[in-house]
């Protein structure tokens, strides 16, 4: 049986929260979906039964193998969606996030395999987050937050953390794309703002900022 939209935000919410050990606890889903935990109870007790997570009362929740296999497709579908509309209609990276979220849903596996084929089989969403393939599977990345970065190094921009558009008009209006190379210039003590370098222009980024910001060294 194919997972309902409540179940798929759910799944994708898995996704985002698990652990390296596949844990996750009802608490963190309830904050991150803004779903109340008696819900959230119900609903992973029905995924206990599809063998998507392993429930025990007052212990964090274990995704099985099959949970995450289904939690990356829907991820899938949703990252697919951001590329093509990036790479085939045009949008901004800013503006393909709510229309992604309502074409996620679509239950027709050959449409995204056509998707993807079009794109030529891309690895990363616009955002430079790695796609998953048609089996759930995803390459990992050695990316590190902007802020853990020191005085006098120089990175690459690889990713963004759960962007809003808000953060990606902020990025953008500071001419911060993705693979641009960025020179760290200064940390300030008092608030740990980054005075960074661009294609020789300076710019400073909170340190809200530079938590979002994932690059590679």
């Amino acid at each position: 049986m194919k997972a309902t939209l409540t179940e798929e935000n759910y799944l994708k919410a898995l996704f985002h929260l698990v652990d390296h050990e596949n844990k996750v606890t009802i608490n963190e889903l309830s904050k991150f979906l803004n779903v109340k935990m008696p819900s959230v109870n119900n609903m992973m007790k029905k995924f206990a039964e599809k063998d998507w997570v392993v429930y025990e009362t007052y212990k964090p929740l274990r995704v099985t193998n099959t949970g995450k296999r289904e939690a990356a497709l829907v991820v899938r579908k949703h990252r697919l969606t951001e590329m093509f509309l990036v790479k085939k209609m045009n949008f901004g990276w800013e503006n393909v996030h709510e229309i992604a979220e309502q074409l996620e849903h679509v239950h027709s596996p050959i449409f995204f395999d056509k998707m993807d084929e079009i794109l030529n089989y891309p690895k990363f969403d616009p955002h430079g987050e790695p796609i998953p393939d048609k089996d759930g599977n995803i390459i990992a990345q050695d990316l590190h937050k902007l802020s853990s970065c020191q005085e006098g190094e120089t990175v690459i921009f690889a990713s963004v953390t759960l962007s809003d558009d808000a953060f990606l008009n902020y990025l953008n209006e500071r001419k911060l794309l993705l693979n641009t190379k960025i020179k760290i210039n200064k940390i300030e003590e008092f608030d740990k703002s980054v005075t960074i370098e661009i294609e020789g222009k300076k710019e400073i980024l909170s340190k809200k900022a530079t938590e979002k910001i994932l690059v590679k060294r």
